[in-house]
């Protein structure tokens, strides 16, 4: 079998902790017929230790699983080809684009192979006039709106993460921009898709609205690979905008910040990016390497105006400063050129790490609620008193414009159980006041392995029978990621 050293190096010490933590080797899911069989089907298959822990372990504090064997796929041709062989073995297939999910998605906890398609890179067309392009589903989003640089379009949904657009599809991702533009599941047209048998389904279409039938690929959009391997994706584009400001605005308290996002929103503003940080995550954010000056350690709201001139964004940058002082908001400190506001934005996006740098060598417990704008002041205040009160490290900061927050629960190897008892305890109770008030325990992270606990408490039993029934009905082996989002059983 051929092994590719250097190629995927772990990328953080949680990847050389799931390869150390299996000295002893575990019994492989893929019979050496059809390890031969993979490497005649497929740009190449690795069995390297290195690569085989790098694809079990995400950037979540669940412990890494690594699979049997990788293969690297460069065609749809080609996942059809590895998809069949492993079905008729019985063989598990767990998706892998650039590995930067957050809840145990790519784990390989019934061993089996882990299907790389991030050398399927392409962009395979674009339309400037239907605003509109098809790619391959391991394009970065970097790497598209790199493509798209010259044509006035962009690619607007923005988790953070350089991720790959199939794994965006697939986990339902957002982020910042969520607020203007929407998330994976307002973007997508349609998709390429490798069912459970090998065989070839494309979903939606170019039309940007259709009543034709079920709507299979809102169906596959945060499927996390359980219902078929994503190959391309038809994307929604937005043209860049003629005019754009950023301002930062601070607080005496978080309920002050998240009420003037609940009014800017009412007030019909179309505000393109909307985060809001406690005092802990700016603390976090002012220690970490980043390119503008440190922020008073208070309550900030982060905001982005955009419009079709700059006295469009101008005017909405008034009102949104007027209802942010009546709320208790200090003056708004601009960034106004491009290069101030991507310093600010690159920050911003940091903040994850920032915060695991307050325990160094940690990896997080990431909460990722989200509830009705009118409820978010009361949920995080709440979770910012019960982290304060249980003594433990939880800096809060989220998407406000949307009513999506996280908290993020640093957690060291060597943390005395007690320590850690009292993370997920703090996350079991958020959950908990999220549902009672109507909402999700995820809002863009999706469920993978961490969240399954909570599906029916969100759900209730009838909706999660049908969850299983779909499941069933698309992968009746259960071979595509299996233990993830509802139990079936063994593959």
């Amino acid at each position: 079998r051929r092994a590719m050293p250097g190629r995927g190096l772990p990328r953080c010490p949680g990847a050389w902790r799931a390869l150390a933590s299996r000295a002893a080797p575990r019994v492989s899911r893929v019979p050496e017929a059809v390890y031969a069989r993979l490497e005649r089907a497929c740009a190449r298959v690795t069995t390297n230790p290195s690569l085989l822990a790098r694809h079990g372990d995400d950037e979540s504090y669940h412990e890494g699983v690594p699979p049997d064997a990788v293969a690297f796929a460069r065609s749809t041709e080609e996942v059809v080809a590895v998809v069949r062989l492993c079905a008729e073995a019985g063989v598990p297939v767990i998706p892998f684009g650039t590995g930067t999910s957050l809840e145990g998605h790519i784990q390989a906890i019934h061993g089996g192979v882990s299907l790389d398609l991030s050398e399927m890179n392409r962009v395979l067309q674009v339309s400037e006039e239907d605003m509109d392009c098809r790619v391959e589903a391991g394009v970065t989003r970097l790497a598209l709106n790199a493509h798209l640089r010259d044509t006035g379009l962009t690619f607007p949904v923005d988790p953070g993460a350089d991720a790959s657009i199939g794994g965006m599809t697939a986990c339902g991702a957002s982020g910042t921009a969520a607020v203007r533009y929407g998330t994976m599941r307002e973007n997508v047209l349609g998709t390429t898709c490798v069912l459970a048998d090998g065989s070839v389904m494309r979903t939606g279409g170019r039309a940007r609205k259709s009543s034709a039938g079920y709507d299979l690929t809102s169906l596959l959009v945060g499927s996390e690979g359980t219902l078929g391997v994503i190959t391309e994706v038809q994307l929604r584009l937005q043209t860049v905008p003629a005019a754009t400001s950023a301002a930062v605005c601070t607080f005496d308290t978080l309920e002050g910040g998240a009420r003037s996002v609940a009014a800017i929103l009412q007030y019909g503003i179309p505000v393109a990016r909307c985060e809001l940080l406690d005092p802990s995550s700016v603390a976090a954010f002012n220690a970490y390497p980043k390119e503008i000056p440190d922020l008073a350690v208070v309550p900030t709201l982060f905001l982005e105006f955009t419009g079709v001139s700059e006295a469009a964004v101008s005017e909405q940058a008034e009102i949104a400063s007027e209802l942010c002082a009546d709320n208790g908001g200090g003056e708004f400190q601009w960034a106004l050129s491009e290069e101030e506001r991507r310093r600010l934005w690159a920050a911003r996006h940091t903040t994850y790490y920032a915060s695991l740098a307050l325990r160094p060598g940690s990896k997080g417990i990431v909460t990722d609620a989200c509830v009705p704008i009118s409820r978010l002041a009361e949920l995080m205040a709440a979770t910012a008193r019960d982290v304060e009160s249980e003594g433990v490290v939880g800096p809060i900061f989220g998407h406000a414009g949307d009513g999506n927050f996280h908290v993020i629960l640093p957690m060291l190897d060597d943390d005395p159980p007690e320590y850690v008892a009292k993370l997920k305890a703090i996350n079991d109770r958020l959950i908990r006041r999220t549902l009672e008030v109507g909402g999700t325990c995820t809002g863009e992270h999706g469920v993978g392995r961490g969240k399954m606990k909570y599906l029916e408490q969100e759900h209730g039993p009838e909706a999660i029978a049908a969850m299983r029934a779909v499941k069933r009905a698309l992968d009746p082996h259960n071979i595509l990621n299996p233990g993830k989002i509802v139990d079936i059983g063994q593959p």
